[in-house]
């Protein structure tokens, strides 16, 4: 796993429950401001191995962005089950809900599986 990779999934899986962080954000503190796009990848592809709070990541407007009905709805699901206000449409109020860590969790290289 490449260094961006390990410093993102640590990120996203030490986002705190009732708690968003935009794809941008993680991308920006793993490493690679541009990287977003890299963040969603990360999600689809990792979340279930290494049990990610994939319901926790937002686009960068404070919004679900999920396209399918599905997939959004339960995002939704789990994030008003953790306390987050979500309007129909999928916004969060990121003043009120955005997790800005005070600092980056450490990283345990000998906790990832090496690909």
């Amino acid at each position: 796993m490449r260094a961006f990779t390990q410093r993102a999934v640590a990120i996203i899986s030490h986002i705190p429950e009732g708690r968003v962080m935009t794809y941008g954000q993680i991308a920006a503190l793993a490493g690679s401001p541009r990287g977003a796009r890299q963040i969603v990848r990360i999600l689809h592809s990792m979340s279930k191995k290494y049990k990610l709070p994939w319901h926790r990541v937002i686009n960068g407007k404070g919004k679900i962005g999920m396209q399918d009905d599905v997939s959004f709805n339960l995002q939704k699901m789990h994030l008003a089950a953790e306390g987050v206000q979500v309007s129909e449409e999928g916004a969060i109020d990121l003043v009120r809900f955005q997790y800005v860590p005070a600092r980056l969790p450490e990283l345990r290289f000998e906790d990832w599986e090496m690909e």
